[in-house]
This record gives structure tokens, C-alpha cells and sequence, in this order.
């Protein structure tokens, strides 16, 4: 590895640098002139008007790239020997690799080429042991918050790939490990702000995750610190630049446990190029009304249950009875009829056929229609249009069917359900006990479904229950990020989604901390409708050092799953527990920890049970520091509740009063796992009361 920064390498690089910024910047000039002139020149009329919207949405696209350098990576494939052989097409080619493609001209080879391209898995996959074709990889050093000016480009490493090269340090299969200091030191920069982008640094087992085939499931089990959520971002964009037609076609929908975690997120995919992607939570897609009430933990429990799908499916299908009386349908002078047992058999065979509740409706209405159908061309040849849809809007025929299939509303069917009990008695017999429907029942129900106060699981329920009248739009592909903590009718909802799509599923059992999570990840995944998807484990970490992941190993054998201790690649960091004396000497503490902290460079997260932030607040506030909230993103000092820390993460941490947090649910051991594994740099564990591990 040679490393150099004041080379004449260096200001060749600047100088190309500078070629490139003016080869985008012509890029996006003439994206804006193919808005104002492009569709005129392509196409007219309705032809006019798509290519209109796609002009717009790239040029708009382009405005909103972020400022940030264009390259971070250089390929220099082998002139000859073996590997000149094996580089193929790119033998004796040089390529520098970015965040997406650049050239002067759309029929020119490119200046800058896409992390995306099938050439640039190389600079992810390359190594001593297989070169994959390259002589040389490159990597450049960026200035920290470069906004990509070229006077910002500090360093650059060359690392030689060819044949009868040295392994490096920690090399394995092939695949280079961050041996590499600027490598190391973009994994390990502070964090402040939101999440960044890992484009340049995607280790091989990451990449081999991204690059997956867009058809097949996939869920990662991915211990702290090993970057899942970054490769499930990293994948979306991927599957966006391979199958651009057929992903935005039908669609991709980014799912995170909260909002404050997607403002976390929201920056990477459009610092990789791609904007207008959906990022959502399960409760905002299903939201169809608002949350004005609050199960107790035990109606929570029962609602999330994967039984409430067929509690919920008879009480829908109780509404379709048998018809009482043999229909009878006047045309002119002439009456026709369809016999009592002719209509019970036509209930029966869409009943058996299971289709969605709206859709079945209409197969009983079509159906009986095509049996007077069958008797008029008996008796006076084919019959038109015009009739078919006379007989089809006919009283009769109506009457019938809003009798034997009436339509309903989801919250209708759910309000029934909830404030009747000789209903939920009727659709859960055999399915939940006495208990479990008393802890359903609403203690004074509503006058009507319109005046019901809907808790967060009653809107999954209410979701089921849309689903089984009519199928909702899907998606081509979702990525659901912190997985574990999702219920079984909240896998049900996402499954309803995917369909005719695929999934990457994101978690890690040991931070499950809902009533309900997961257990293992073969449950879920039925759940979710895909059970044929493969689990890949994540368990090198890159993220956390390795004296804080040896700490949160020795609570992950409290927890009850099966998961393999995580490893960690750095050896840097700092670890701190710091027994307090009594009361409020924790508090205390805790500012004297910040206070320290902010003598350090990078972000400080203060976190401790939901019940104790009030109060730590207080201190931090009396001693002169502002602290900022957990929605306030980029500021230097956060203080949090433990419920909202999965997925944030920040240099130090101050963890207050683990038995606190521990106590503080059901799940609670779980939920210091999560809070022990936020820090990148440091961690201070401050505690009065005996350790919980």
C-alpha cells in the first residue's frame, strides 16, 4: 500500500477532478434542455407528454444531486500476463469509480464510472489472493464535509493487485479487509448528522448482499456495527440503477421503525443519485385513520397475533349467507328466474374460490347474470351489451346480491367485531380463549364505526381487513429495516405489499424489543410471505469497537436467541464503566461525561430509560449544556429515551443506569443491547445500581 499526498499523481487527479465537475455540470445543462425542447422535437401528443414527465423528473433529479466529491475510487487494470487475460474487454483500461456516471457526451466513454457497474465490482471484490484482472487500486482522500471542490482531494493510496503481490494485513478468499488508512478512516470519521452514504468503503461480503438478483428475497441478519441498513439503502439503489424500468414501474418502498429513523436515513439514496424513492413506516402506509386510543399491553398482544387473520377473515365471510329465495328478474313481459339452489351453488364456488371480498362480490353478481344469460339465448338467440347491463343493474339482481354478498367496510366489519361480544365470540371460537377475547372488547362501544377511536393495532387489523375485500397496489421491491421488531400482522401487511415483488428484510434478533418480535427468522419470514428467502448473517463489524462489542456480547447470552457473537475489526475506541455514588450523583456524572466529550471531536448521544431523560435534562440544562432532542439531527450533544436509540448512532455515547433501562420493559435486556451498540467511538457506562449482565 503506498500512500502519497503531495505527489504529481495528486494534482493530476485534482486536474481531472475539476474535468469532470465541468463534464456534469453539462449534464445537467442539458438535461434542462431537453425539458424545454426535447419532447417538442421526440414525439407529440400523449407520447409527448411521457417524455415530458421523464425529461422533468431526470433534470429534476440532477438539480438535486448533492455537492460532494465525484470519485472516490480508481481501477487500473492489468496491460499484460494473466491477469491483462482475465481484465478482458478493460485490459490496460483505467476507470475512477463515483457515485454515478459521468461523461461529456452520452455516447463517450466515461469519466467517472458508476459504483453500480458489473466493471466497479472489482474495487469491492479485488485482492492479493484474486485480482480479478486489476493492476492497481485506487483510493482517495477527501477532506472531512467536502463538498467536492478539488483543492479538497488530500491524499491518495495505490494498492497494488497484480501478480506475485503480498497478502495484506488481515487478507482473506481474496478479499481485502480496511487495511487501507483512508479506508479505515472514512469507516471511523465522526458522526454528525445524518447517515452518509458507504459507497466507498462496501466491504465483499456487503457488496455480495447489495448485487443480489432483484427476483429473490433476501434478510439480513446482521449483528451492530456491520453496516445492514447501509446495505439494504445500497442495495435499493442498486436494483434502481440495474432494473430502472421495472422498479420504478411498479414501484420502491423503503420501511423504517419510525420517522425519526428515516430522517436518519433520508440522505443516502440521494447522494447515490436517486431521488423520488418512497420512505415510509408500516403504520404510515396503513394509516387510514387516526391513532385516538391505546391498547392495554394485552389487547396489544392479542391484536398483533397472526390468529386475528382468520378471526378477522370469518367475521368478514359471516356476512355472506345463503339466499332465502329463488331470484326472479322482469324483461318487458317475460320474467326470468334462477332457481334457490342454482344461486346457493353459485355462493359456494366463489366462496371456494377465495378471491378478494369486493372481487367475489362481483363474480356472485356476473354469475348470476350469465345463468338468465344462458336461459334468453335458449329462448331468443345472443343477447347484446346493452341488455347484459340492464339485467346486471337490475333491482332484483341487486337485491340479491347486497343480500347474499353485501358490500361492507373495513371499519365496519372491525367496529362489529370489537364492541359485539356474541360476534367475536362467534368468529373466534377456537381460535382465541376467554381471555383473550375480553381483552378484545372495546368496554363501551362506539354508537357506529364512524365514532370509533382506532389504536395503532387496530389500524393493522383494519389493514387485514382491506386486504381481504380488495388486494392492494404492491411493489416491485421492499426493504424493511429493523425487521425483528415487527409483529405478525404487521408482516401480513407487508407481505399484502410484495406480492408479486421481492423483499430485503434488515435486523438483528438481539435488538428485538417489542412484546411481539421475532424470535427467529424463519417465523417471520412466513409471515412475510416469503419463507423460501435466504438469511445471510452479518456478524464483522465495522462500526463499533471492539471493547464495546465485547461488553454488549456478554449481555447477548441473557437474551433469548439465537445469534452469534458479533466481531469487530477495530481495535481503537474506548470503553468506560464508572460505578456513581447514590442519586443524584449519576445525573452528575453524566454531565461531567458530556463535559469531557465535548473537549473530543465528533457527536455525543446521552441516553437512559424513558422515565430518567426528564430529569437528566434538568442537569444538563443547569450546568450549560444545550441538548438537543433525538429529531434534531447534526447536533453535538443529543439526549434520548432508550425506546427511540435503535438504528442511531453517534461517537460517544453516555449510557445512564443500564437496570434502569433494563427494567423499564418486557424486553428491556434487549433494549440495552441496542443502546450499548449506538457508539462508534466511545461509550461511558455510568451506573449507581448493580450491572445487569
Amino acid at each position: 500500500m503506498t500512500t502519497t499526498s503531495t505527489s504529481d499523481a495528486l494534482t493530476q487527479e485534482r486536474s481531472y477532478h475539476d474535468a469532470c465537475r465541468a463534464a456534469l455540470t453539462g449534464m445537467v445543462e442539458g438535461a434542462e434542455e431537453l425539458v424545454t425542447g426535447g419532447a417538442d422535437v421526440s414525439a407529440s401528443g400523449a407520447d409527448a407528454e411521457v417524455l415530458g414527465y421523464q425529461f422533468r423528473s431526470h433534470a429534476k433529479a440532477m438539480r438535486e444531486l448533492p455537492e460532494a466529491p465525484l470519485f472516490f475510487g480508481r481501477l487500473d487494470f492489468a496491460d499484460d500476463g494473466t491477469e491483462g487475460e482475465r481484465a478482458g474487454e478493460h485490459r490496460g483500461q483505467c476507470y475512477h469509480v463515483g457515485r454515478l456516471r459521468i461523461t461529456e457526451h452520452p455516447s463517450a466513454p466515461p469519466l467517472v464510472v458508476d459504483w453500480r457497474a458489473p466493471v466497479s465490482r472489482a474495487f469491492y471484490q479485488a485482492g492479493a489472493r484474486d485480482p480479478q484482472g486489476v493492476a492497481v487500486r485506487r483510493r482517495f482522500g477527501w477532506a472531512p464535509g467536502s463538498k467536492g471542490d478539488s483543492t479538497d482531494l488530500t491524499g491518495l493510496e495505490d494498492e497494488p493487485l497484480g501478480e506475485g503481490q503480498p497478502l495484506g494485513e488481515g487478507e482473506h478468499a481474496g478479499a481485502g479487509r480496511p487495511v487501507s488508512g483512508i479506508l479505515a478512516g472514512e469507516i471511523e470519521r465522526p458522526r454528525v448528522g445524518p447517515m452518509r452514504d458507504i459507497a466507498a468503503t462496501i466491504q465483499p461480503e456487503q457488496d455480495d448482499l447489495v448485487r443480489g438478483e432483484l427476483a429473490a428475497s433476501l434478510c439480513v441478519q446482521g449483528a451492530p456495527g456491520t453496516g445492514k441498513t447501509a446495505v439494504g439503502l445500497h442495495r435499493a439503489a442498486y436494483l434502481l440503477y440495474t432494473h430502472p424500468r421495472r422498479v420504478q414501474r411498479s414501484g420502491l418502498l423503503i420501511l423504517g421503525p419510525n420517522r425519526t429513523f428515516l430522517r436518519y436515513i433520508a440522505e443516502v439514496l440521494p447522494s447515490l443519485g436517486e431521488t423520488g424513492v418512497r420512505q415510509s413506516t408500516v403504520q404510515d402506509e396503513i394509516a387510514r385513520h387516526p391513532v385516538r386510543a391505546v391498547d392495554d399491553e394485552a389487547a396489544a398482544a392479542v391484536k398483533h397475533d397472526a390468529r386475528m387473520a382468520e378471526v378477522l377473515r370469518r367475521a368478514l365471510y359471516a356476512r355472506v349467507t345463503a339466499p332465502a329465495d329463488s331470484l326472479a328478474v322482469p324483461d318487458g313481459s317475460y320474467r326470468w328466474r334462477v332457481p334457490l339452489g342454482e344461486l346457493a351453488q353459485i355462493i359456494e364456488d366463489v366462496r371456494g374460490e377465495e378471491p378478494p371480498y369486493a372481487v367475489g362480490r362481483e363474480r356472485v353478481r356476473s354469475r348470476a347474470v350469465r345463468a338468465i344469460q344462458e336461459q334468453a339465448e335458449r329462448r331468443a338467440g345472443p343477447q347484446n351489451n346493452t341488455w347484459l347491463q340492464k339485467i346486471a343493474r337490475s333491482r332484483p339482481v341487486g337485491a340479491f346480491v347486497e343480500a347474499a354478498w353485501p358490500k361492507v367496510r373495513a371499519d365496519e366489519v372491525l367496529a362489529g367485531l370489537l364492541g359485539d361480544a356474541d360476534a367475536l365470540a362467534a368468529a373466534a371460537d377456537g381460535i382465541l380463549d376467554g381471555a383473550e377475547q375480553r381483552a378484545l372488547l372495546w368496554a363501551r362501544p362506539p354508537r357506529s364505526h364512524k365514532s370509533a377511536k382506532w389504536s395503532p393495532a387496530d389500524l393493522v387489523l383494519l389493514d387485514e381487513v382491506e386486504g381481504l375485500l380488495e388486494r392492494p397496489a404492491g411493489y416491485g421491491h421492499i426493504v424493511v429495516d429493523e425487521a425483528q421488531d415487527l409483529s405478525p400482522m404487521e408482516c401480513r401487511a407487508i407481505a399484502r405489499r410484495a406480492d408479486f415483488g421481492s423483499l430485503t428484510v434488515l435486523g438483528d434478533l438481539a435488538q428485538a424489543t417489542t412484546p411481539w418480535a421475532a424470535r427467529s427468522w424463519p417465523d417471520l419470514l412466513v409471515h412475510l410471505g416469503k419463507p423460501d428467502a435466504t438469511v445471510a448473517p452479518l456478524t464483522t463489524g465495522f462500526r463499533v469497537p471492539r471493547a464495546i462489542v465485547g461488553l454488549a456480547n456478554q449481555l447477548l447470552g441473557r437474551l433469548d436467541v439465537d445469534v452469534p457473537p458479533a466481531e469487530s475489526l477495530r481495535a481503537d475506541g474506548e470503553l468506560n464503566v464508572i460505578e456513581t455514588g447514590p442519586g443524584d450523583m449519576v445525573a452528575a456524572a453524566a454531565v461531567d461525561a458530556v463535559r469531557d466529550g465535548l473537549g473530543r471531536e465528533g457527536s455525543i448521544g446521552v441516553i437512559a430509560a424513558d422515565r430518567d431523560v426528564e430529569g437528566l435534562r434538568v442537569a444538563l440544562t443547569a450546568a450549560g449544556i444545550e441538548a438537543a432532542g433525538p429529531d434534531q439531527l447534526g447536533a453535538r450533544v443529543t439526549l434520548l429515551p432508550a425506546s427511540v436509540a435503535k438504528g442511531l448512532e453517534y461517537d460517544h455515547v453516555v449510557a445512564v443506569e443500564p437496570a434502569a433501562i433494563a427494567e423499564a420493559e418486557r424486553r428491556g435486556l434487549h433494549r440495552l443491547y441496542v443502546v450499548l451498540t449506538r457508539a462508534v467511538s466511545r461509550l461511558d457506562v455510568l451506573h449507581a445500581r448493580p450491572l445487569p449482565w
